[in-house]
């Protein structure tokens, strides 16, 4: 495998020297993280997990709209902390320092595309997104293209975004279960194994009770403790540390030449090739993220959905300007005692992966605020699986079995496919998060390749071009799913030996196959569409609506609209 195919994910390993292999039992390094059970902190968490069922028996849901879009109910500022915390998984909590700390500038290309696909967002879908009207983001696909088929193959990419996505997160709630509450030596368990099926039973438990609107207003406390957490641990460990007194933000500046060249020499360590085909990546994934886009079916009209991303930005960018300091404080903090003290192993992939509470446990913070960064590290984890089971979920129930298997379906049979539906992708997630392939921010990245290649380029033409039509759409989501496929297969992700082809591992590693994929979807949407039949007169019309100067009602949508101006009945899929 060339150079360029090992970066992809070896850029997210630790640097310099190779540490050794850890065995199940050593997923932290003992030098380095006093991994044990720890009263407050343990404490801590699991009031955090109890108030989270709390919520789930309190907004027990009963009924489709609140079960997909919490009634349409949703305020601005609190639908903007709730994508906050919805978009601030453990990848971002956790992974985001990590992979700064180990690969340096490379990093910042996830925090470059993870903001910056939100300013997409916000000019080009937001608000078209609500004016269509529908409740998840196959329900437009399939009704905007007029085609089953398409709403399928879209629920079906929705569900595989939501357990690629969803491993990453499992293995964020098992590491830091781990440090926190310690191995409780079950037979044929690691401690992070037993860990991460606690949490991710609990978070599946409160996730079938309560649906969006349990899962909505669970968010906003959610960000509420991450953030919380973040910051104050952010703060605490470098004042404690004498590297900052104030802004650790801008003042971790002056620590940065102390460290390895990587860190801040921009690619030391990487390609330029590597650093663009991720954040392009994460630029479009973003946008085309079902879990993402569904928070803007939750609220009463566009001006809201503007403006609650608007707010949702601002709520990730509060977390994102801080994880550059926070991994220069625990690189430093690490080096200085865990390296001095054993020799060099090199951080390890796992202890990177804990970066945040390791610089704060290091830099002798009390133990209940250690626990309480923790406990932050956790909640994005809850609130991320939250909102991709529920999108995934949907998909299973209300796009595939109201719409195509069953359109007779009471809503309490759509209720109760949904929460089966949801304790499937659970129990399919920890089965794979046993063993992951790969680090957090890795895991994540291959959703967002998925996403952006397969999902984006719908959204972004069934929004802008009335002529894309249903022949276009199909043969660019395969064409997404094939070219998506490809690099996951060469590079061993689908638990297959690695095909290892050079060829495609340089040009079109999986962590950033968008760059590759998204034009080339794009581009077979648009030929297709071009050569075959146009989409009815109806579907242009929904199309024009969406982009209408009049505002939308809260209960009304693009197709109420122009049903009442045609005096006709709702267009049937043509497939």
């Amino acid at each position: 495998m060339s150079e360029l195919a090992l970066a992809a994910v070896d850029a997210l390993q630790p640097l310099g020297e190779a540490a050794a292999p850890l065995q199940a039992d050593q997923e932290l390094l003992p030098e380095g993280m006093d991994v044990g059970f720890k009263p407050v902190p343990a404490i801590i968490v699991l009031l955090m997990m109890g108030s989270f069922l709390a919520v789930g028996v309190f907004y027990k849901v009963a009924d489709t709209s609140d079960m997909w879009a919490a009634g349409r109910s949703i305020g601005t500022v609190e639908n903007g902390m709730a994508i906050g915390s919805n978009w601030m998984s453990a990848a971002t909590y956790l992974a985001v320092a990590a992979t700064i700390a180990t690969a340096g500038v490379y990093g910042l290309a996830f925090v470059v595309g993870w903001t910056s696909g939100y300013f997409v967002l916000l000019i080009f879908l937001a608000a078209q997104m609500r004016r269509f009207g529908k409740y998840t983001a196959p329900d437009f696909i399939g009704d905007r293209f007029n085609s089953d088929t398409a709403r399928a193959i879209a629920a079906v990419t929705t569900f595989l975004i939501g357990f690629v996505y969803s491993i990453g997160q499992a293995r964020g709630m098992g590491l830091v279960g781990l440090y926190i509450l310690g191995d409780p030596n079950l037979p044929g368990l690691s401690g992070y194994q037993a860990m991460m099926i606690v949490f991710m039973v609990i978070t599946i438990a409160y996730l079938a009770l309560s649906g969006m609107l349990g899962a909505t207003k669970t968010m906003v406390l959610q960000y509420i403790i991450l953030i919380t957490a973040f910051l104050v641990g952010l703060w605490a460990t470098g004042f404690a540390g004498g590297y900052s007194t104030v802004l650790p933000q801008l003042e971790y500046g002056m620590l940065i030449e102390d460290l390895s060249r990587e860190f801040y020499a921009p690619f030391a360590g990487g390609s330029y090739y590597l650093w663009i085909a991720t954040a392009f990546s994460l630029v479009f994934g973003t946008c085309g993220l079902p879990h993402v886009l569904v928070r803007f079916y939750t609220v009463e009209n566009e001006r809201t959905a503007r403006w609650s991303c608007a707010w949702g930005l601002f709520f990730i960018c509060v977390l994102y300007l801080s994880a550059p300091a926070y991994a220069a404080f625990g690189t430093d903090l690490y080096s200085a005692n865990v390296r001095d003290a054993y020799g060099d192993p090199g951080m390890s992939a796992e202890a990177s992966e804990v970066i945040v509470v390791l610089a704060t446990q290091i830099a002798g913070m009390p133990q209940w605020l250690v626990g309480f960064v923790a406990a932050g590290g956790i909640a994005a984890a809850v609130a991320t699986v939250a909102g991709l089971f529920i999108a995934g979920s949907s998909a299973i129930s209300h796009d595939i079995y109201a719409n195509i298997i069953n359109p007779d379906a009471t809503q309490r049979q759509q209720v109760l496919v949904g929460r089966l539906s949801i304790v499937a992708l659970g129990l399919l997630t920890i089965l794979f998060a046993l063993d992951p392939s790969a680090p957090i921010a890795a895991l994540v990245s291959f959703a967002f390749s998925l996403a952006a290649t397969v999902l984006f380029p719908m959204f972004f033409l069934g929004l802008w071009w009335e002529n894309a039509n249903r022949e276009g759409a199909l043969s660019g989501m395969i064409t997404g799913l094939i070219i998506w496929s490809i690099p996951m297969f060469n590079e061993g992700h689908f638990m297959n030996e690695p095909w290892g082809i050079d060829a495609i591992a340089t040009w079109m590693p999986a962590i950033g196959s968008a760059l590759i994929g998204v034009p080339i979807v794009f581009a077979v949407t648009i030929v297709v569409s071009l050569v075959t039949d146009e989409p009815p007169l109806r579907t242009k019309q929904l199309v024009r609506q969406c982009h209408s100067p009049d505002p939308m009602p809260k209960n009304k949508t693009a197709e109420d609209i122009v049903r009442e101006r045609n005096e006709g009945g709702p267009t049937p899929a043509d497939d």
